[in-house]
């Protein structure tokens, strides 16, 4: 990036109308596409919603840039079969729970792209329904650059920091941190600074953008604070020379290629920009009472259907936290539920696991299929003083989507894939005594 923005800055609030300067007076006054821009710079917008979206959901972005994103060569088709998109034939819907070691760090060098491994898909990009679940293993920073076309990137790191340019800025992302990228902004994913592998995992939204869950009978405050989103402040590269850009488009990755670094926008302003969120700052709300609340009072994020309260896919944490119910199960309770649950772990232990389940893994149940604690996890919670604990070392998440992920053959056949999962629950045994209440 220019040399006068060494270190990413921010801006505050979730999917705010931002307008940052890299170089002042670079932003118009008073009309977004004048004759002639300030310092020679091309007038560009970026929209990320139909044109006639409700006010309150159009999304857009105007860009001014040192060259329109129109000077670039012809796309040409790039094999990539570890990255899979919805529908496709070889995907399988099935209702075995599932789960993931995590996946092996690279021992070749390998970027943040061809890091990216398929676990599950679902709905169909095209029709902009459902997601694809991925997890990414890399152990070099991109030279070359990236958008997806088919849908928006909630990154969800685990090891390793990620440092990501984007045309708008720079967002720093650790451990710990999200980061979204809005369908078709431009960036390059480089590892942080003293890094040297990363892992993590990625949703690829091809539904409605993720915004913010309604709170309801919670009230005005709780789960995550708009203000703590942080949109990166704009910084520019100038950079000739020939590049690679990649674009994910109808399920297949394309390159073009450019004389110089599409990272060239000077300033901005819009709705429509990619940003960070630090899960830390996820206000937990839970039971004072009794029972496990459901994972929904966990969510940060929601991408709506056309359902109402029937999510295309909700991101939603399990983060250090208080138990302090009464007399009851503390564990989430064996379940069936609608909506299908891939899960990850970042760091710590999860309280419904005792072995298996480590960060960097993954576990699939699908709709309807029975899950919850493991033989070990029920007995010893079924016996242990119940009595207030902070649970510190943890911070797992889910993806939970109305419609069944179906796993790809990479996934199901993967020598990291756990063949024996079902059997943590294989010594639970009956307890059932008709003389005794």
């Amino acid at each position: 990036m220019d040399s006068q923005h060494p270190v990413p800055s921010y801006h505050s609030g979730f999917r705010n109308h931002v307008s940052s300067q890299a170089l002042p007076g670079a932003l118009p006054e008073g009309q977004n596409s004048p004759q002639r821009c300030a310092y020679g710079l091309y007038a560009e917008q970026l929209t990320g919603s139909a044109f006639t979206a409700p006010r309150g959901h159009n999304l857009r972005s105007w860009l001014y840039r040192i060259r329109p994103s129109v000077v670039q060569s012809a796309y040409q088709p790039l094999d990539h079969p570890r990255w899979v998109t919805a529908p496709t034939a070889a995907a399988l819907a099935d209702p075995n729970q599932m789960r993931w070691d995590p996946l092996p760090l690279p021992s070749e060098p390998t970027d943040f792209i061809d890091g990216l491994t398929t676990i599950g898909i679902n709905g169909d990009a095209a029709g902009q329904n459902g997601c694809g679940v991925h997890v990414y293993a890399c152990n070099r920073s991109m030279q070359r650059f990236f958008y997806d076309a088919d849908g928006e990137l909630l990154i969800v790191p685990q090891l390793g920091g990620l440092v990501i340019r984007t045309e708008m800025g720079v967002l720093e992302v650790a451990s710990g941190e999200i980061a979204v990228i809005p369908r078709g902004v431009k960036c390059q994913v480089r590892l942080a600074e003293g890094v040297e592998a990363a892992r993590g995992y990625v949703c690829e939204n091809y539904g409605a953008p993720f915004e913010l869950p309604g709170l309801g009978p919670i009230g005005a405050n709780g789960l995550a604070n708009p203000r703590d989103f942080l949109t990166p402040s704009a910084a520019y590269e100038d950079a000739p020379g020939e590049v690679e850009l990649l674009a994910r488009f109808a399920g297949r990755l394309w390159v073009t290629r450019l004389g110089h670094s599409p990272l060239d926008v000077v300033a901005w302003h819009g709705n429509y920009a990619p940003y960070k969120y630090d899960l830390a700052r996820f206000n937990t709300i839970n039971t004072v009472s009794f029972d496990h609340p459901d994972p929904s009072i966990f969510t940060v994020l929601t991408s709506p259907s056309d359902t109402p309260g029937m999510a295309n896919i909700d991101f939603v944490i399990f983060p250090p936290r208080w138990m302090v119910a009464e007399d009851t199960f503390r564990p989430p309770y064996f379940h069936r539920n609608l909506m299908s649950e891939f899960m990850g772990l970042i760091h710590g232990e999860y309280d419904a696991k005792a072995e298996g389940f480590v960060p960097g893994g993954a576990s699939l149940h699908n709709c309807m299929s029975p899950h919850g604690p493991d033989a070990e996890t029920f007995d010893k919670a079924s016996s242990a003083d119940l009595e207030p604990q902070y649970q510190a070392a943890t911070l797992a998440f889910m993806f939970e989507s109305r419609y069944p992920f179906q796993t790809v053959p990479g996934a199901r056949d993967a020598d990291f894939r756990q063949r024996d999962y079902v059997d943590v629950w294989s010594t639970l045994r009956s307890h059932f005594d008709a003389e005794r209440p």
